[in-house]
């Protein structure tokens, strides 16, 4: 088995090539071993050369509402209601986990993508928490 490491963009096209012409090789045979090596060495040389950007959930939705031709009008119906869909989208709301089953039921996006933390513009829930104190103080005070 002759297998060096993948460091040029010519090494990385002659790896693809082996692969092409080993594919199907059955497990175990050199053939199947050699296959198995050379696809683990284009992995790695793929993601160090060309990684995957990872999309926040409000992305991953829009780039599959592109892919998919989903509209607006859809993606209302999942979350409830416009002024919900567009909080969401303008990252003013976070998503609950009755839209993130929505979207995961209906339009079979992952649930692990769509419950993974990303920044929601506005008030924090710190804050949110304490305004809301604030004002049961005050009708507090303006009942007695």
């Amino acid at each position: 088995m002759n297998i060096r490491p993948i460091r040029t963009e010519e090494d990385h096209a002659a790896a693809l090539k082996e692969i092409e012409r080993l594919w199907g090789a059955p497990v175990g045979t050199p053939e199947g071993d050699k296959l198995d090596v050379l696809t683990t060495l284009v992995e790695a040389y793929e993601n160090a050369h060309w990684p995957i950007k990872v999309l926040d959930p409000i992305d991953t939705i829009k780039a599959h509402m592109e892919a998919t031709g989903r509209s607006r009008a859809e993606l209302i119906d999942i979350l409830g209601s416009r002024s919900r869909a567009s909080e969401v989208m303008a990252r003013k709301r976070a998503l609950t986990i009755n839209m993130i089953r929505g979207l995961a039921s209906e339009w079979h996006l992952p649930a692990e993508v769509l419950i993974s933390s990303y920044r929601v513009k506005g008030v924090t829930r710190t804050k949110q928490r304490k305004k809301n104190a604030a004002k049961g103080q005050r009708r507090r005070t303006l009942a007695a």
